[in-house]
């Protein structure tokens, strides 16, 4: 709890929120610590959006300047700083963040914490310093996606999984929840984010789950353990061409693949990268501009034929 925090907020459009949403850790980009919350103010107004970043501390000139470049629509725009004395800024940030309820899954911050639903599986994630509370496209829709495995082959038992960017560890909290006797690993190129995923599988009473940071797959941890039957990549899409080598070859023949992060725009360029190692597409989950792949790896598992690409890894955090 912070003595007193503070806000600021500009306008913005739908796209430069969808992009500050998707780039998770700004940590580079913002002097001092930070909570930005997108919100839209006009229903179906892809202009009529704003953004809300709230600090524990008074921000200077660099931050506010900072906080602007985020916004390049709001550039003429008036910029809203407010004092918010005694208050609890992350709190403060997910003041209207509704729960999101997906299949058997129901997430929520601590302000919903009575609202669980009877018969739903809930896991509470603040939003903090690691992108992936599930009310982004992407997150959830890995989330619908994952859920719907289990149901569309209840019989299938998936023995060993990864999740790829695992962000808050999210997705590999519903993987281990959906497939109770599979091994499950979590992995970012963020230390902060494997930080955040251990403190909320604490809270959330999830056990057994292996975290790593990592670039990638490349990490001694992650390549002993393939190959793995299901890899989730919630990344985006600049990475997933990159490193569609090897995710691919950690993947086991005939394993499921389901990647993230990427718009609409970009599927046929992540679809392609990831034929060429072999891998065919079952399904895709659009969802507004962005949309959920899910595909199958080949009958033969992929053996790369060269060293691995690292072009384009310095998008993982902003890539759009």
């Amino acid at each position: 709890m912070s003595a007193e925090s503070w806000k600021l907020t500009l306008p913005c459009t739908r796209a430069e929120a969808e992009a500050i949403d998707a780039s998770g850790d700004l940590g580079d980009a913002i002097p001092g610590d930070a909570v930005l919350m997108t919100t839209e103010e006009i229903e179906d107004d892809v202009e009529s959006w704003r953004l809300d970043a709230y600090f524990e501390h008074e921000p200077g000139a660099d931050t506010v300047a900072a906080v602007r470049a985020l916004v390049p629509s709001a550039a003429g725009a008036g910029i809203a700083v407010e004092r918010l004395a005694a208050a609890d800024w992350v709190t403060m940030s997910q003041a209207g963040l509704e729960p999101l309820s997906v299949g058997r899954f129901f997430v929520h911050t601590r302000a919903h914490a009575d609202a669980v639903p009877a018969g739903k599986r809930a896991f509470l994630i603040e939003a903090s310093r690691a992108f992936g509370t599930g009310h982004h496209e992407t997150t959830s829709g890995c989330l619908a996606m994952l859920d719907g495995l289990a149901d569309a082959a209840p019989g299938e038992r998936f023995a060993n999984v990864i999740d790829i960017g695992t962000g808050t560890g999210l997705l590999a909290f519903a993987a281990a929840d959906l497939w109770p006797d599979a091994a499950v690993m979590g992995t970012d190129i963020d230390p902060v984010s494997i930080e955040v995923t251990q403190e909320n599988a604490d809270l959330n009473g999830v056990a057994g789950i292996d975290l790593v940071v990592a670039d990638g797959t490349l990490d001694d941890a992650i390549v002993a353990r393939a190959p793995y039957d299901l890899v989730i990549a919630n990344i985006l899409a600049g990475p997933l061409v990159s490193m569609a080598p090897e995710i691919a070859s950690i993947a086991d023949a005939g394993a499921t693949i389901v990647l993230a992060g990427l718009l609409e725009t970009q599927r046929a360029g992540v679809v392609a990268a990831y034929t060429a190692c072999g891998c065919s597409l079952d399904a895709v989950d659009r969802r507004g501009d962005w949309s959920v792949l899910r595909l199958r790896a080949g009958a033969t598992r992929f053996v790369a034929d060269g060293p691995f690409d690292p072009k384009g890894r310095d998008g993982w955090a902003l890539d759009i």
